[in-house]
This record gives structure tokens, C-alpha cells and sequence, in this order.
């Protein structure tokens, strides 16, 4: 697939600076598939949109305050943002200046309480660096660090809080499983009196997930690995729903990739390099909310993979009808254009 065939034009307008208040008043835009025309509601309207023995899944990571203002060791200022821990107590992270911080330089947080050694390039703009701090890093972050918003947010977030979603746990990732943020007690409570039950998974969400496609064949991208975990709790209740005639529901692209990662590797946790383009088979998920997507995006790629190319009619629609885009914008419930295979049953227990 050419990559300009995932292009469209976004006005600046279209583009969310806030989210909205509450939570679940974003607007929905409700495909029913081919041949049907979509419907328009709110999040707050979801438990009416599933039916009884439906599975929703949530992916649960938790954003970092990985922004961090530093001094470097001229005292010119500078920022590190914190992407993923390696397995050597390393983070691979953004810095700028970049050319100016130099293997071996240690760095200043503005904030006080953190400073962080620089490594070697690791190529793409990526540095290592081995943070320092007084206490435990997280306690550190929560001091001299600041929410990753997306470059293409401009205001200022007043809440941080509104950056993460409801039901958010571990401190991983370096941006937001953002279709979630919607999600509120209210939506959770009418969803379980409706019969819909609730599943999480985890999928460490990199940068790299929201960076334009640099390539001129989609399938020519070399996407980063993540990790993921998909409980044997959450994979039982999987099959159990899908035994059972009911529907997987993944919330946001990242809970698609945890599901149908753990579907392919046969593991219940690891990295994944699951690149989801058209002519992906799905294994597990039956419908899928999420966001509305960059132009040119691994994300968008995977939304074509799942309802084909009518998602240009969808987001022309959402366009011409003041819905609002990205981040902190209105999301689509869509249903997948083909059936699903079927999910390998011999992979729970398995993994580590």
C-alpha cells in the first residue's frame, strides 16, 4: 500500500487543544458497516451500542511525566523525555539540543532531585541516558517532570490527570492509549448493568505510534517493538466471549495490538513489532473504538486494515460535521469489514 493513500487534509481548526467536559460527552460517530450509515451519539451512549455478552478490553498503562526541563552542563537549557526503560537500567529518551548533549554529560533537572548521564546515540534521534535521583524515579518525575502531550496540542493541560485515563495503573508510557481517556465510572457502571463485561491488557505506548509513516510503501516502515501483557484472566474471558457469540471490543489501537499480539506469538507478554496493515487476518477483535487519527500514520494504517477504505467516508463525514480530531477529540466505534479467524486456543498458559 502507498503511504499517500493514507493521506487526507486536516484542517488546524479540526484539531482538539482541550478535552471535553465530562469525560464521556465526546461524541461518537457510530459505523454499522457496509452498506448502513453511521450513526452519531456520545461515549456516554456506549452501553446502548453493545450488546449482553460483549467483552470490552482496556488497555491500562499509565503515562510518565516524562517531559523534564534540564541544564546542561554549559548552563544552556535543554529537555529530556523519557521513552522506555531497557533491561540494563538505561531509558532510551528524546534529547534536545541533542548535538549538544554528549556521551558523558550529565544533566540538570530544573526541578531539582534528578539528573540523568548521557549515553550513546541509538539512532532516529534517540539517545540513552540513566537517570539519578533522590528516592525512587517515579517520586522524582512527579516533581521535574511534565505530561508528553503530543506536538500538535498547543494549550496548556491545567489537569494532568485529564492525560490519563480513569482506570490507568502501572507508570510506563510515553503517551496515552487516548480512545480510553473518554471512558468514566458512568460508562463503566451502565456497561456492567447492560451485561457487557470488562477485560485489561497492557501495551506500553511509544512515540512512535503518532509519527507520520517516512516511507512511500506503508509495509517499508520499520515500527518500533512495545511491550504488552495479555493475562490469562483477560485471554479466558476472550474465548469464553467468542464461544459464546459475543463480540471483542478493543478500546484504542493499542489494546487491538495487545489481543491480537498475544493471539500471534502465542505469549502472554513480550515486545511486539505487530505491524497491523491491510491484509492483516484479525484474529480476535470484532469492533474496535479508538480516536481520530494523524494523516499518513501506523495508526491509520491499522484502521484501514479494519474497516477498509470506508474510513475516508467516516472521517469526510466527521469533518463536514464539526467532530473533533486527535488527542483530545470525539471517537468512532467501528465494526471490522471481515469475520475474524480463529484465535489460537493453545496459547494460554503460555509466555512468561
Amino acid at each position: 500500500m502507498r503511504t499517500d493513500e493514507l493521506d487526507y487534509d486536516l484542517p488546524p481548526e479540526a484539531i482538539a487543544q482541550v478535552p471535553i467536559e465530562p469525560r464521556d460527552a465526546a461524541r461518537l460517530l457510530v459505523d454499522l458497516g457496509t452498506g448502513h450509515p453511521p450513526g452519531h451519539r456520545h461515549v456516554s451512549d456506549l452501553a446502548d451500542l453493545l450488546d449482553p455478552g460483549d467483552l470490552l478490553v482496556l488497555n491500562t498503562t499509565r503515562v510518565l511525566p516524562a517531559r523534564v526541563a534540564v541544564t546542561r552542563t554549559t548552563g544552556g537549557a535543554g529537555e529530556v523525555l523519557l521513552l522506555e526503560e531497557r533491561d540494563d537500567r538505561w531509558w532510551e529518551a528524546l534529547c534536545r539540543p541533542a548535538r549538544r548533549m554528549r556521551p558523558g554529560d550529565v544533566v540538570d533537572a530544573v526541578g531539582g532531585g534528578l539528573s540523568f548521564l548521557v549515553g550513546e546515540d541509538v539512532g532516529e534521534g534517540r539517545k540513552l541516558v540513566r537517570p539519578d535521583s533522590d528516592g525512587g524515579l517515579l517520586d522524582a518525575l512527579e516533581r521535574a517532570g511534565e505530561m508528553p502531550l503530543p506536538p500538535y496540542i498547543t494549550e496548556r493541560l491545567d489537569d494532568p490527570e485529564r492525560y490519563q485515563t480513569v482506570f490507568a495503573e502501572r507508570p510506563a508510557s510515553a503517551a496515552a492509549p487516548t480512545a480510553g481517556l473518554h471512558l468514566t465510572t458512568r460508562v463503566f457502571d451502565r456497561l456492567a448493568a447492560r451485561g457487557v463485561a470488562t477485560a485489561h491488557v497492557e501495551l506500553v505506548v511509544g512515540l512512535d505510534t503518532f509519527r507520520p509513516l517516512s516511507t512511500e510503501r506503508v509495509e517499508d516502515h520499520a515500527i518500533h517493538t512495545e511491550r504488552y501483557h495479555v493475562a490469562d484472566e483477560t485471554w479466558d474471558a476472550v474465548l469464553r466471549t467468542r464461544s459464546d457469540g459475543g463480540r471483542v471490543v478493543a478500546v484504542g489501537t493499542t489494546s487491538v495490538r495487545a489481543l491480537e499480539s498475544r493471539a500471534a506469538r502465542g505469549e502472554r507478554s513480550g515486545r511486539t513489532d505487530l505491524f497491523i496493515t491491510p491484509g492483516f487476518h484479525f484474529a480476535v477483535v470484532d469492533r474496535m473504538m479508538t480516536n481520530f487519527h494523524l494523516p499518513r500514520t501506523s495508526l491509520l494504517a491499522l484502521v484501514e486494515a479494519f474497516v477498509g477504505p470506508r474510513w475516508r467516508e467516516l472521517y469526510s463525514l466527521a469533518l463536514d460535521d464539526g467532530y473533533r480530531f486527535l488527542s483530545f477529540g470525539d471517537a468512532m466505534l467501528l465494526t471490522r469489514a471481515d469475520p475474524p479467524t480463529d484465535a489460537p486456543t493453545d496459547a494460554i498458559g503460555q509466555g512468561s
